[in-house]
């Protein structure tokens, strides 16, 4: 049977969906490289993807339009982490402790908005899902043709999100600031630049990936909602966000590393090899412990990441 993985066909079948299975994780984790480089630790990924996922399915589910329910994700992201930016930057409370105060926010309003405008959980309606978009020509190459170029719209953004978020970065001046922020937030606030202004829009930034990457599980795949449906992906964004060491480039090769795992088990299932199926779900999260440890000592956080600025 473990030959049956060697096989051409299903070498492609993994490695396409190891590139689509990587999409939310991506939007996720650099929308939170971006908080977490402003010296901004939002643990609360999980959540506000969740609340993305339910108000994106909604939304498309009211209006009939996946546009729609893109943009309602986006907002309903940015609002969960406006939220968050109000109690850390300008109220200063604990970070760790309000990320997973925005987690239990979001797993239980989506699950009880879910349940009051749809009491019948069994009839539970579904969308039309964004279908692929096969590049012209390029999708046609022999095996990288529907490995790369036979994806979704949303997996093209993500992936070209990359650069753009790596030229803001470290090519732009905002970007320095950001980094600044990060590394040293006084010396930019003697400079007469507002501290808490560029927190606030790195932080909202973060939430409105989230909240795109969370629209990606229904807006783009399932077509229906499921309580809880995140399933620890905005937990894999935070060890993906550390595990390239807060660098976009190696962020992609995280979400591409952990999401091969992802992939290569739910085919390993499919072949019917005689594994347990617990072990291969666990996979991707023993790995990313593994990462964790491997990583430690190598640490490039910002300095004052986690860190509440305040005026002295």
């Amino acid at each position: 049977m473990w030959g049956d993985l060697l096989n051409l066909g299903i070498i492609v079948s993994v490695l396409a969906a190891t590139i689509r299975i990587a999409t939310p994780i991506l939007f996720s984790a650099l929308g939170e490289v971006t908080a977490e480089r402003a010296g901004v630790y939002n643990m609360g990924i999980e959540g506000t993807m969740l609340m993305g996922a339910f108000i994106g399915w909604l939304a498309t589910y009211e209006s009939g339009s996946s546009l729609v329910g893109l943009v309602a994700a986006l907002l309903a992201g940015a609002v969960m982490s406006l939220i968050f930016a109000v109690m850390v930057i300008s109220l200063k409370i604990d970070q760790i402790v309000t990320g997973l105060a925005l987690n239990l926010l979001g797993s239980g309003l989506s699950t009880y908005w879910l349940r009051a405008a749809f009491a019948d959980m069994e009839k539970v309606p579904g969308i039309s899902v964004l279908r692929t978009s096969p590049v012209p020509l390029l999708s046609d190459i022999r095996v990288i043709g529907p490995i790369l170029f036979n994806q979704g719209l949303l997996t093209y953004l993500a992936f070209l999100l990359v650069p753009v978020i790596w030229l803001f970065l470290f090519r732009s001046r905002l970007g320095l600031e950001i980094r600044c922020i990060g590394e040293n937030p006084k010396a930019l606030d003697i400079k007469g630049h507002s501290v808490a202004a560029r927190q606030y829009g790195a932080v909202i930034f973060g939430g409105a990936m989230a909240g795109l990457g969370g629209a990606c599980l229904t807006i783009a795949s399932t077509a229906h909602f499921v309580p809880d449906m995140v399933n620890g992906r905005g937990w894999l964004a935070l060890v993906i966000v550390i595990a390239g060491g807060w660098r976009p480039g190696w962020i992609l090769a995280a979400a591409l590393f952990f999401s091969f795992l992802d992939a290569l088990q739910l085919q390993i299932q499919g072949v019917g090899i005689a594994i347990p199926y617990q072990i291969l779900l666990a996979l991707p999260y023993i790995a990313a412990i593994v990462a964790l440890m491997i990583r430690r000592r190598a640490s490039r956080a910002p300095a004052m990441l986690g860190v509440s600025y305040r005026r002295e």
